[in-house]
Protein backbone atom coordinates (compact mmCIF):
# COMPACT_ATOMS: atom_id res chain seq x y z
CA UNK A 1 0.00 0.00 0.00
CA UNK A 2 1.66 3.36 -1.10
CA UNK A 3 -1.21 5.97 0.36
CA UNK A 4 1.36 8.79 0.71
CA UNK A 5 0.81 10.10 -2.66
CA UNK A 6 1.56 9.36 -6.42
CA UNK A 7 4.78 7.15 -6.93
CA UNK A 8 4.56 8.04 -10.79
CA UNK A 9 7.22 10.13 -10.92
CA UNK A 10 4.68 13.50 -11.57
CA UNK A 11 3.68 15.67 -8.23
CA UNK A 12 1.87 18.13 -10.39
CA UNK A 13 -1.71 18.32 -10.53
CA UNK A 14 -3.50 16.86 -12.83
CA UNK A 15 -7.61 16.65 -14.09
CA UNK A 16 -9.61 13.99 -15.01
CA UNK A 17 -13.43 13.34 -16.12
CA UNK A 18 -15.86 11.95 -13.69
CA UNK A 19 -17.42 9.00 -16.01
CA UNK A 20 -20.60 7.33 -14.26
CA UNK A 21 -22.76 7.92 -11.56
CA UNK A 22 -21.06 6.10 -8.51
CA UNK A 23 -20.05 9.88 -6.75
CA UNK A 24 -23.63 11.43 -7.34
CA UNK A 25 -24.66 13.99 -6.47
CA UNK A 26 -21.27 15.72 -5.14
CA UNK A 27 -19.90 14.56 -8.70
CA UNK A 28 -21.56 14.23 -11.27
CA UNK A 29 -20.90 12.07 -14.90
CA UNK A 30 -19.11 14.87 -17.19
CA UNK A 31 -17.51 16.79 -14.23
CA UNK A 32 -13.66 17.38 -14.65
CA UNK A 33 -11.55 16.81 -11.05
CA UNK A 34 -8.30 18.28 -9.91
CA UNK A 35 -5.82 15.78 -8.18
CA UNK A 36 -3.07 16.40 -6.74
CA UNK A 37 -0.76 13.52 -5.93
CA UNK A 38 1.47 15.37 -2.87
CA UNK A 39 -1.39 15.68 -0.87
CA UNK A 40 -1.88 12.86 1.26
CA UNK A 41 -5.49 11.06 1.47
CA UNK A 42 -7.10 11.21 4.81
CA UNK A 43 -10.39 9.93 6.07
CA UNK A 44 -12.86 11.53 4.03
CA UNK A 45 -10.90 12.61 1.25
CA UNK A 46 -11.85 12.42 -2.12
CA UNK A 47 -9.41 10.10 -4.11
CA UNK A 48 -8.09 8.32 -7.06
CA UNK A 49 -6.61 5.14 -6.41
CA UNK A 50 -5.00 2.03 -8.32
CA UNK A 51 -6.31 -0.92 -7.12
CA UNK A 52 -5.04 -3.97 -8.54
CA UNK A 53 -4.86 -2.32 -12.29
CA UNK A 54 -8.24 -0.86 -11.99
CA UNK A 55 -8.85 2.84 -11.97
CA UNK A 56 -11.41 3.80 -8.49
CA UNK A 57 -12.76 7.18 -7.48
CA UNK A 58 -14.75 7.62 -4.12
CA UNK A 59 -14.43 8.95 -0.39
CA UNK A 60 -11.68 7.26 1.50
CA UNK A 61 -12.58 5.89 4.66
CA UNK A 62 -10.42 4.27 7.57
CA UNK A 63 -12.07 2.22 9.98
CA UNK A 64 -10.84 0.48 13.13
CA UNK A 65 -7.71 -0.05 10.55
CA UNK A 66 -9.61 -0.77 8.03
CA UNK A 67 -9.42 0.93 4.26
CA UNK A 68 -12.30 1.72 2.42
CA UNK A 69 -13.52 3.17 -1.15
CA UNK A 70 -17.13 4.40 -0.09
CA UNK A 71 -19.51 5.99 -3.31
CA UNK A 72 -21.91 8.48 -2.29
CA UNK A 73 -24.56 6.86 -4.55
CA UNK A 74 -26.30 4.76 -2.32
CA UNK A 75 -27.02 2.17 -5.13
CA UNK A 76 -23.08 1.34 -5.34
CA UNK A 77 -21.35 -0.74 -2.66
CA UNK A 78 -17.95 0.53 -0.75
CA UNK A 79 -15.16 -0.96 -1.69
CA UNK A 80 -12.85 -2.64 0.86
CA UNK A 81 -8.98 -2.25 0.31
CA UNK A 82 -7.73 -5.60 1.22
CA UNK A 83 -4.41 -5.83 -1.28
CA UNK A 84 -1.68 -2.91 -1.97
CA UNK A 85 -3.67 -0.30 -3.89
CA UNK A 86 -1.91 3.31 -4.88
CA UNK A 87 -3.33 6.60 -4.07
CA UNK A 88 -2.78 8.54 -7.25
CA UNK A 89 -3.99 11.46 -5.75
CA UNK A 90 -6.47 13.56 -3.60
CA UNK A 91 -9.45 15.82 -5.02
CA UNK A 92 -8.76 19.66 -4.59
CA UNK A 93 -11.01 20.87 -7.23
CA UNK A 94 -14.57 20.20 -8.85
CA UNK A 95 -15.83 21.95 -12.24
CA UNK A 96 -18.87 21.40 -14.11
CA UNK A 97 -17.88 23.38 -16.87
CA UNK A 98 -19.03 26.75 -15.88
CA UNK A 99 -17.13 28.94 -13.61
CA UNK A 100 -19.87 29.64 -10.78
CA UNK A 101 -19.93 25.84 -10.11
CA UNK A 102 -16.27 25.83 -8.50
CA UNK A 103 -15.73 24.08 -6.01
CA UNK A 104 -12.93 23.47 -3.30
CA UNK A 105 -12.07 21.03 -1.21
CA UNK A 106 -10.38 21.07 2.24
CA UNK A 107 -9.75 18.53 4.40
CA UNK A 108 -8.25 17.84 7.83
CA UNK A 109 -4.44 17.88 8.33
CA UNK A 110 -4.98 14.66 10.71
CA UNK A 111 -4.59 11.26 9.38
CA UNK A 112 -7.02 8.59 11.68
Amino acid sequence: MNNSGCSAGTTEPFALRVIGDSMSPEFQDGNIIIIDPAVPAVHQAYVVIDYGGEILFGQYHVEEGRRWIHYLNPGYESVELVSTFEVKGVVIQRSTGRRKDLKHYSYPAKQR
